[in-house]
């Protein structure tokens, strides 16, 4: 891939100078081969750090809702909001939520929910023979994920801008603009618009390695469809989220994993209520969210 061209280069520019500091501490002999390969990666380790860091800085201060560019190496991500792309990039890249062990060579992934392809373009790193399917519904994040899959050069991904539901339908669609995008609330009144989905049950007639649910709400509905055909995914995340004035149904999503024989493991991510009997905080009307791990 293009962003171990660009660590190449940062490793013959900085090998140079780390010969210059062994040779004139005159401990350069003395160090055996493993020892100067370990300080190697040490010193190219901290500057690509600080060279990531400079640029999530300087992508921090751009305003919300704004399309830009995030340097990637010698590739570039394209993003349509600062703060959820810096988010998303904490937790997909840099804590690694996503990663999965797999005996499989070309491990098969679906991405329900693709946004803008960060997770897509971490699948292909943790396993870079990996076949990736993903559907995005939001036509601008669509748009922004099918460049940079082109812009990082992955294959063997294919990419559908359909949502997924528990049939094929038309649906209205709020448009957040950012990764908070889901089919409408009747409460919402502005940035709808209409989208195609798929019945993802549909995709699940063969062995999955891997399967990602972040459809902002949708997710029981379609755990609940896809019912035994969920025997054939190896391991699931799905992403819970529970509405204001909307029936919470977390209950239902669990039971159909263990029915299915799936362990799980639950953690509580963004929106905090401190004293909860107090007073329940909210976010585009969203009361809770919970990433779940199901696992055998």
């Amino acid at each position: 891939m293009n962003l171990h061209k660009y660590y190449e280069k940062i490793r013959i520019k900085y090998c140079h100078t780390i010969r210059k500091i062994f040779y004139y501490s005159g401990l350069y002999k003395a160090f055996s081969p493993e020892k100067k390969t370990k300080i190697k990666e040490s010193v190219l380790q901290r500057k690509s750090e600080k060279i990531i860091s400079k640029e999530k800085s300087r992508v921090w201060h751009i305003p919300r809702y704004t399309p830009g560019i995030f340097q990637y190496g010698y590739s570039q991500i394209k993003f349509i909001d600062s703060a959820s792309f810096l988010v998303m990039y904490n937790e997909i890249l840099e804590r690694q939520l996503y990663k999965f062990n797999t005996s499989s060579e070309n491990p098969f992934i679906i991405d329900a929910g693709a946004n803008i392809g960060l997770a897509i373009i971490y699948f292909k790193q943790l396993y870079p023979n990996a076949s990736v399917l993903g559907f995005e519904p939001d036509p601008i994040a669509f748009e922004t994920l099918k460049y940079n899959i082109q812009q990082l050069g992955l294959s063997d991904v294919e990419v559908l801008q359909k949502g997924v539901w528990n049939k094929e339908t038309l649906l209205p669609f709020f448009a957040e603009g950012a990764d908070a995008g889901r089919i409408a609330l009747e409460s919402d009144q502005e940035n709808i618009k209409q989208t195609s989905t798929v019945r993802l049950k549909d995709y699940l007639n063969r062995h999955i390695d891997f399967l990602k649910i972040d459809i902002e709400g949708a997710e029981t509905t379609v755990i609940h469809d896809c019912g035994d055909s969920l025997r054939n995914v190896d391991k699931i995340f799905v992403e819970y989220h529970s509405f204001q004035d909307q029936k919470q149904v977390l209950h239902n999503l669990l039971n159909v994993l263990f029915e299915m024989g799936f362990r799980y493991y639950i953690q509580q991510i963004g929106i905090s209520s401190p004293m909860p009997f107090v007073e329940i905080k909210s976010y585009l009307k969203m009361e809770n969210q919970l990433n779940i791990f199901a696992y055998r």
